[in-house]
């Protein structure tokens, strides 16, 4: 199998460095600047070609990902379209978490095979990428004849592949923005809020580790704890007379905790009263 990379980014520049340390070939890895492909070139190694011309990638691959942000997949896909290049029975995937293989629907017609690889994993820089990967599960969709390249590629990449529907994507992806980029925004509120008393967020790492090991090993909902869980309307009471002038972080607050109710009274944990009570102040009625 030989492998072509259009976008020499983060992603593309982890994956191709994950998959040659694998034994996997990666025949050429293509971007619009130069500098990029310096950087990549620095991770994947002497032994491939590294151009601006996305069309010798194709050429020379069986299997191209396409790892560009997501807007500039279906202009990528637009672009090798047009430019004669022979396509049929390649096999084309992007990285995209949100999309499906429609993406690159315009290579269809020439005869390339479509789909979609998505690592579920940050990738704030290279280097952390590629130590993330090895234990990353790889999400995959895509028509019936891309899937057995796909799935080859993607046991080079992680822990383990995971097949989702097309129509389900936007809802998997959904969901890994709440558990990771909106997790990084709601400590960025908790940090917000320490600072206030002159003190960062280094002493609630330690809480952090064992919350998300406790979640790990038990789910969400058996390792909440806290003055929902308990009922304790004073403490939310005071909680947010607190929060009075940080009105952002009091929406946040007020969010969070009724889906902390919600998990309160499946869990069974709280009489009628109390739960009434601690919807009434999160409500603001």
């Amino acid at each position: 199998m030989n492998i072509g990379i259009i976008g020499a980014g983060k992603v593309g520049t982890a994956l191709g460095h994950v998959l040659k340390r694998k034994g996997f070939r990666i025949v050429a890895v293509a971007s619009r600047r130069t500098a990029s492909l310096d950087a990549a070139k620095a991770y994947i190694g002497d032994d491939c070609l590294y151009t601006l011309d996305n069309r010798q990638a194709v050429e020379m691959a069986d299997v191209v990902a396409v790892t560009t942000q997501d807007r500039e997949i279906k202009k990528v896909a637009e672009r090798l379209a047009g430019n004669g290049v022979e396509l049929a029975g390649k096999v084309f995937f992007h990285t995209s978490g949100a999309h499906t293989f429609e993406e690159l629907c315009p290579l269809d017609a020439k005869g390339a095979l479509l789909g979609s690889l998505h690592p579920l994993q940050t990738f704030p820089d290279i280097d952390a990428g590629i130590s993330a990967l090895p234990e990353t599960y790889v999400f995959i969709e895509g028509e019936e004849g891309a899937l057995p390249s796909l799935r080859v590629v993607a046991s080079g990449i992680g822990r383990e592949t995971v097949r989702i529907a097309s129509e389900d994507k936007m809802l998997y992806h959904l969901s890994a923005v709440f558990v990771c980029n909106l997790l990084s925004a709601l400590l960025y509120a908790g940090q917000g809020i320490m600072e206030r008393i002159g003190i960062d967020l280094q002493p609630f790492y330690p809480i952090i580790r064992a919350t998300l090991k406790n979640i790990e090993a038990r789910g969400p909902s058996p390792s909440l704890t806290g003055p929902v869980v308990r009922g304790d309307a004073g403490t939310v009471e005071a909680h947010l007379e607190a929060l009075q002038d940080m009105e952002l972080y009091e929406q946040v607050y007020k969010s969070l905790s009724l889906v902390a109710l919600r998990m309160a009274d499946e869990r069974g944990t709280l009489t009628p009263d109390q739960s009434a009570a601690l919807k009434r102040l999160l409500e603001g009625e």
